[in-house]
This record gives C-alpha cells, sequence and structure tokens, in this order.
C-alpha cells in the first residue's frame, strides 16, 4: 500500500506532539508537497548537502531531519550561498523536507528519555515542566452487540489509556429513542416511526490532542447514520511535559566511572566536564542538545551532575560555584541518539497499517567536531 508523505507526518505528529514544541523553533514540513507518495525515507541529525546527495543516491523522496532546515522566515534563496544552494538542490531534486525538532526532544520516549535511558537513570521526571496534557470525556451511544467494536476502535486510537492500563472504559445500559426522517437511511427502524432500541453508554478519557483521530475512528466503526456522542472537557492533568529530564543512578557513583558509563552509551570518545573526579554521583540532570541554560533546574532539584552540550566558559563557571558537577557530551552525541529510535517507531507504525516504505539512516552524517588527542 502506498504512504503519502502527510501519513508519515501524522505518524511523527502521534509521537512527539507539535504542541510541546518551544515557542521559537520552527518543527514541522519545511519544504515540498504533503501529499506526495513515497517509499523511500532518509533519517538524519542534521539536513546539509551531503544528505541531500544520499537522499537523491538512495531513491529517498522524504529527508526527516531532527535539526529545522528553516528557523526564521525566509526573504531571500539566494543560491550562490551555501543555505540558498542548498534549498534549490532540494526543491529541484524534489524532496520534501521535515523536521521533528523541540517537540522531539520533549515527548515520551523522545531524545531526553532516551538519553537518560541510555544512562541507566532511574525514576525519571521532566526537569522544566511546561505544561500538562489536557483530557476530554467521551460518551457515545452504541447499540448493544456494537459496543465492543467501538471500544476496541476508539482505543487503538488513543483513548482509555490511564497510566499503564488501555481500554480503560465504563457502560451502562439503557434504551435509546429516535424516529428517522424523510431522507434518512437509518441501520435500524423505519422511516417516520419511533424506534426503541436496547443501547450502551459508552464513556472513556482521551487527550484533547488525539479528539480528532478518536472521534473519527468511533464513527467508522459505528453503525448508525448519525452517531450521538459527547465531549466534555475535564479537570483532570495529565504527566507534565517539558524540557530535560531528571533520575538516579542504580547506586552512587564516582564521577569518574560516569563519565566512562556516559561515553559507552553514547558511543563517544570524548568529554568536556568540570567537577571533583572522585565525587559521588548519584542524582542526575540531562538535556539533549544545548541544555546548559537548564542547570538552575538542575541544582532546585538537586542534581549532583548536568548532562548535555554546549557549555560556555561563563555558564560553567556558575554551575561549578553552586555545586553543580557537569558533562558537555557533545551536541551531536545527546541528540542523535534519537535517530535509530525514531526509525523503529516508523517501521512499526508502517507495518501495522500496511504501508510499503524503505526507512534508512544517513550514513554521511557525524559529529562536525574533531578532536586533536
Amino acid at each position: 500500500m502506498s504512504v503519502s508523505c502527510a501519513d508519515i507526518f501524522n505518524m511523527i505528529e502521534d509521537f512527539a506532539p507539535l504542541n510541546l514544541a518551544e515557542e521559537w523553533d520552527n518543527p514541522g514540513l519545511q519544504i515540498g508537497n504533503p501529499e506526495l507518495k513515497v517509499n523511500r525515507i532518509l533519517l538524519c541529525l542534521d539536513v546539509d548537502e551531503k544528505v541531500c546527495d544520499e537522499a537523491v543516491r538512495a531513491g529517498a523522496q522524504l529527508i526527516i531531519s531532527h535539526h529545522p532546515l528553516l528557523f526564521k522566515p525566509v526573504k531571500q534563496i539566494l543560491t550562490g550561498t551555501p543555505a540558498g544552494a542548498l534549498l534549490a538542490k532540494c526543491l529541484c531534486s524534489g524532496l520534501v523536507v521535515y523536521s521533528a525538532h523541540t517537540n522531539l526532544d520533549n515527548a515520551k520516549e523522545g531524545v531526553n528519555d532516551e538519553l537518560a535511558k541510555r544512562l541507566g537513570l532511574a525514576d525519571t521526571k521532566v526537569l522544566r515542566p511546561g505544561h500538562t496534557e489536557k483530557y476530554l470525556k467521551l460518551v457515545v451511544f452504541v447499540p448493544l452487540d456494537h459496543a465492543d467494536g467501538v471500544r476496541r476502535a476508539i482505543s487503538l486510537a488513543g483513548a482509555g489509556w490511564i497510566g499503564n492500563y488501555s481500554e480503560c472504559t465504563f457502560q451502562t445500559q439503557g434504551t435509546g429513542t429516535f424516529r428517522p426522517l424523510e431522507g434518512s437511511d437509518p441501520f435500524i427502524g423505519k422511516v417516520g416511526e419511533l424506534e426503541k432500541v436496547d443501547e450502551i453508554r459508552l464513556e472513556t478519557i482521551l487527550p484533547a490532542g488525539r479528539a480528532k483521530e478518536v472521534v473519527a475512528a468511533m464513527c467508522g466503526a459505528h453503525p448508525y447514520e448519525e452517531v450521538a456522542y459527547d465531549l466534555y472537557p475535564l479537570a483532570n492533568e495529565g504527566p507534565a511535559m517539558g524540557t530535560g529530564r531528571y533520575g538516579y543512578t542504580a547506586q552512587p557513583i564516582t564521577l569518574n566511572s560516569f563519565l566512562e558509563k556516559i561515553k559507552s552509551a553514547l558511543g563517544i570518545t570524548c568529554l568536556r566536564f568540570g567537577g571533583n573526579p572522585d565525587g559521588a554521583i548519584h542524582s542526575v540532570a540531562v538535556c539533549g542538545g544545548a541544555g546548559a541554560s537548564l542547570w538552575t533546574w538542575a541544582k532546585k532539584i538537586g542534581a549532583d551532575i548536568m548532562v548535555t552540550s554546549d557549555i560556555d566558559y561563563h555558564t560553567a563557571r556558575d554551575m561549578l560555584s553552586n555545586g553543580l558537577s557537569f558533562v558537555d557530551a557533545g551536541h551531536f552525541g545527546t541528540e542523535n541518539i534519537i535517530i535509530p529510535v525514531l526509525r523503529k517507531y516508523l517501521e512499526g507504525c508502517c507495518r501495522q497499517k500496511g504501508f510499503e516504505v524503505d526507512i534508512s539512516t544517513s550514513r554521511t552524517q557525524s559529529d562536525p567536531f574533531s578532536f586533536s588527542r
């Protein structure tokens, strides 16, 4: 079955909703036609000329990057500049480019959760909460013999999830009445006659961001021509969403030992760090990419150390003077870990939906920094 770019975008945004992105960010479609049919996709951290050429050689129609190709509004495309030449090459090659950036950083199982997982942190929580998920209550009235089908459909679309439990619903039985009027095509009953039907009142909870998909799935599984349902806003607060994570090592270890663990977990050989190499590390804050500005949040939650990248001189001084050790593991090293996670997720979604698409990761991309030994 063929798949459009828009289908792939929907999968990504199910995993990393755009509303999780920071205000200054520009995730989503960067260039190209979202309705283009694709059979090959290339994943990368950054879109550059080598990646563009790699996509063309591989016959890919879609590039999915972590860092957006376009951060700010474009006033000119000057093909004599590297940035303009890259845009022109992508456009002339018919490539679609899509980026999942800070929404992917902040998402559950996204960059920061993966970083915490690789470092073996337990009991992880959001470092700087931004907002909480809003919930809705869905109530729908279904004839008895279709209740299970509708329940399964809305659950698969994202309703009825509470913590580690799925298909959480409540149902009561009653009698529904309706009179089909001229022009109707009733599933039950006759035009002009009052009909009484044994029905189930099925109710459940869903994230507000999934309402469109859940309602569509419900209507698709429901036998009635006109589906009677209600959506109520709830005061229930969902899990905190936001930037960075913090958690705990299985047991206190020295900073020296933790440095070796980081290098092994991220597949890197060099680190910048600050702190006593023999000092004890137990509480750890992490933020993939340039997260040094979150050090005050790390200090607030009592972290022993912060793992991030792009730490400047004065921030390093401030962290150490406030008793917070740090590790700068590099921008590439702390973020490239999400690419295989995203590939596995998209491949699973495509298999489930019967989409035939080849998804690969860039082989031309590496850390732009080299180190002299």
